[in-house]
């Protein structure tokens, strides 16, 4: 064996060790290849040991010598010839007797390729070989696969490429060379397909050119086995299965051939038909939730299901593995085009016809409201899309609703003042109702007081009260009286109006306020007139007759005037429509205020300020006239009511006697007995009014007798003679004794008088006194006593004047 036998038999023992090769390796059983340039799969045989050993040091190698005792083998040459000068020719022949024998060379019985990246090959077995080294060469690359046995396939080809495959056996002791080469080609690439479904009915298939294919068999059937199998042969690249069921998978398979009617590679997909349309959709609408709920018939094939609103600015959906679905927030006032999509991994169905679907209108806007004339709510609003008729609701705030149903765009109601006003307005449409738009609230103006009642009038002042009305959170009552104003603002259902002019008609009127509203002003008015001025009294006075007249000045117009006079005697009064009066009978001696009061259909005045009357003072009701002495006269008299002094005067024809004093009698003197007088007394106020009281009687000053002296008239008679003095008077004599008193009246015109039987013995004082034309019997003359003796002694008496004698006593003494 020549050199690159050798070499040759060295590369089979050490398989790409010395040709550098990616060569495939097997570590721990496993088969593996390398692919390496062609140009480098052979050691040229003139390559020698020296060549050999400077390569890279010998662990460069380990990847490389499969076998360990090869290895080891191979690193002793390499150390032996790195230390010696032997050629590798002896050295191989001093060590012939140690190298091993490589195994039998095989023998490719076939080579064939049923996968387009790989050829199978068949050869014999080789005795001794523990596996194998099978090689494929295209011109380009070499790939090595390391097999256990017969058939090995090599791997990782190009289709539709012509190899030289070779096979090398191998054994503990090495590698054997190639065998001869044998030719094979792998077989066409399989298409790679692109299906889907355009249609529920159909599949597409579609694939690039394939290198070297005349043309193509595309096979389909169902992936569970089930039903008939299509199968097409063609020379484009796509083809098209109809008549599929919709929403089924489905398994396709192809392949191509080449000139030889060869098939190449399969390719297998699956692919599910896109589902059908949902029919039988069905559309329920929630107007108050602005939602639609959509439901149809479930789909075969269909994995899910897409909702489509379509409506000129906008776009809903919703999607759902089920057979139903709700969209939601919709507009309202729109027109939706509702489809339905089934989908699968094919993709989606087409859009079916779809469901119109109107929606609720929207709510009324631009919503005015009036009330004109006052009662009458006028409500208009604007026209929306989609609204059949409208239906605006009113309702106050008691609780009352009322609405109004129409297909134009404004309604009237009936108002109440004082009443707030909560107003809606709906649109209507097969849909339903629209949504609640703006609550408006109008509040109406409250209500104007109607019974206005005035409880005091007065000149300045009137209040007025009313009841309370609805809707009114404040009052405001005026008072016109053609020029000026006069105002209150009050809470409170009551008024009082000051300042006013007295005896004037006022316009007054009460208006309601509310906050939202203002004020009513077509509250109505009312005329009241203040009471009438106060007169002012100009002038009391008295005349002869003690009546009282009084004068007052007032302004006033149609009044009738009252005149008072009170006092602790009583209460007079006088009335008059002009602007004086007169009273009469009114008590003397008393103090009165007097006051005037005008009095008209508005009212009375105040009182006018009080003028002090006083009356004169009243004459004592009594009035005596006591003679004290014969020159002394003493007047009393009852107290006189308002009188502070009196004057008595005394008059008599030869002249006048007075006293002045605050007490209720008065001593006279200096007065002449035997004269007829006068008495007249004068009252006299505090305050200096007098009253002449006059006394028309006329009384006699009585003188004492004179010459007064006892006669006896026998044993037990007594005549008491005197002379009687100025002037005529009657008299009247008293005997005084221990055994009593004795007394005698003469006659008219006599000037003794006789006492019959009078006790002797005995000493009596006797008194003549003057009597009064009232019987008062004056004391005041003197007495004289005198002893009457039982004896028939005339001690003291002396005899009577004639006719007769008498024995008179004589007087032993006066008293």
């Amino acid at each position: 064996m020549g050199v690159d036998t050798c070499m040759g038999g060295l590369s089979a023992e050490s398989p790409g060790a010395l040709s550098h090769r990616s060569a495939p390796h097997k570590r721990g059983g496993a088969t593996s290849q390398r692919l390496f340039p062609a140009s480098q799969s052979h050691i040229p045989a003139t390559a020698s040991a020296a060549h050999l050993v400077t390569k890279e040091d010998p662990g460069d190698f380990d990847g490389i010598v499969a076998d360990l005792t090869v290895r080891k083998w191979f690193m002793q040459i390499l150390f032996v010839l790195k230390d010696s000068s032997l050629s590798v020719e002896k050295w191989l022949f001093q060590q012939k007797q140690v190298i091993p024998e490589a195994p039998e060379i095989p023998t490719i019985d076939q080579a064939y390729s049923k996968i387009s990246n790989s050829i199978t090959v068949e050869w014999a077995t080789v005795p001794g070989a523990t596996s194998y080294l099978l090689t494929a060469e295209d011109g380009d690359t070499v790939i090595e696969t390391i097999v256990a046995s017969s058939p090995g396939t090599v791997m990782g080809l190009k289709a539709a490429t012509l190899y030289q495959i070779t096979v090398r056996s191998i054994s503990a002791t090495g590698r054997s060379q190639a065998s001869p080469p044998k030719q094979a080609k792998t077989v066409l690439a399989a298409p790679i397909l692109q299906v889907s479904s355009p249609s529920p009915s159909s599949i597409l298939v579609q694939w690039e050119v394939v290198y070297m294919a005349i043309g193509f068999s595309v096979s389909i059937m169902r992936a569970n086995g089930l039903g008939r199998i299509w199968k097409e042969n063609t020379t484009n690249t796509s083809l098209t299965f109809t008549s599929l069921e919709p929403g089924t998978l489905y398994t396709i398979k192809a392949y191509a051939w080449n000139a030889n009617g060869t098939p190449g590679d399969d390719s297998t997909r699956s692919q599910r038909t896109s589902p059908c349309p949902p029919d039988n959709i069905r559309v329920s609408f929630n107007g108050g939730a602005l939602e639609a709920s959509v439901s149809w018939a479930p789909v075969e094939g269909a994995f899910n299901y897409t909702i489509l609103a379509w409506s000129d600015s906008s776009e809903l959906s919703c999607s759902t593995t089920f057979s139903s679905c709700t969209i939601s927030s919709l507009q309202c006032g729109m027109e939706y085009l509702i489809s339905v999509l089934a989908s699968n991994d094919a993709g989606s169905s087409k859009s079916a016809s779809g469901v119109t679907l109107k929606t609720v209108a929207c709510a009324p806007a631009k919503v005015t409201i009036q009330e004109d004339p006052p009662g009458h709510l006028s409500v208009a609003w604007s026209n929306v899309d989609l609204g059949d008729y409208y239906v605006a609701f009113v309702k106050s705030d008691d609780g009352l609703e009322v609405h109004c149903n129409t297909s134009l765009t404004q309604c009237s109601f009936l108002s109440e003042c004082g009443f707030t006003y909560f107003i809606s307005v709906f649109a209507y449409n097969k849909a339903g109702q629209s949504p609640l738009g703006d609550v408006f609230n109008y509040t109406t103006a409250p209500c104007c007081p109607s019974d206005i009642n005035p409880v005091v009038v007065s000149s300045d002042r009137v209040e007025i009260v009313w009841s309370p009305v609805r809707g009114a959170e404040l009052y405001e009552t005026k008072a016109v009286d053609g020029f000026n104003v006069v105002q209150c603002n009050d809470t409170a259902p009551a008024c009082t109006l000051s300042a006013l002019e007295c005896d004037t008609k006022y316009n007054i009127t009460v208006y309601s306020f509310s906050e939202v509203r203002g004020s009513n002003m077509s509250c109505t008015s009312r005329f009241i007139t203040t009471a009438p001025c106060s007169p002012e009294i100009k002038n009391v006075s008295k005349d002869a007759f003690s009546m009282v007249n009084v004068h007052w000045q007032s302004s006033n117009d149609d009044a009738t005037y009252t005149v008072t006079a009170q006092g602790e005697r009583g209460l007079y009064r006088c009335r008059s429509t002009g602007e004086s009066c007169t009273m009469g009978g009114l008590p003397c001696g008393a103090l009165f205020s007097v006051n005037a009061v005008a009095e008209t259909q508005a009212g009375r005045s105040l009182p006018s300020y009080s003028v002090p009357l006083e009356t004169v003072p009243c004459c004592p009701t009594g009035l005596t006239v006591t003679q004290v002495t014969q020159s002394v006269i003493n007047v009393s008299w009852t107290v006189g009511t308002g009188t502070q002094t009196y004057v008595t005067v005394l008059d008599t024809h030869i002249g006048q006697s007075k006293c002045h004093t605050h007490q209720n009698y008065c001593l006279l003197g200096c007065i002449m007995c035997g004269v007829n007088y006068t008495v007249a007394l004068k009252a006299v106020s505090a305050s200096g009014l007098t009253t002449d009281c006059a006394y028309h009687s006329y009384s006699f000053s009585a003188c004492c007798p004179l010459g007064v002296k006892l006669y006896r008239l026998g044993p037990n008679g007594i005549r008491i003679h005197w002379q009687a003095s100025r002037g005529s008077a009657n008299y009247s004599t008293d005997l005084y004794g221990s055994k009593g008193i004795f007394t005698c009246v003469p006659g008219a015109g006599l000037s003794f008088c006789d006492v019959a039987e009078i006790p002797c013995g005995d000493v009596y004082t006797v008194m003549v006194s003057p009597v009064t034309e009232s019987g008062l019997k004056l004391t005041f003359c003197p007495k004289k006593i005198y002893s009457v003796t039982c004896s028939g002694s005339t001690l003291g008496m002396g005899h009577p004047p004639s006719p007769r004698s008498y024995p008179m006593l004589t007087s032993i003494g006066r008293s």
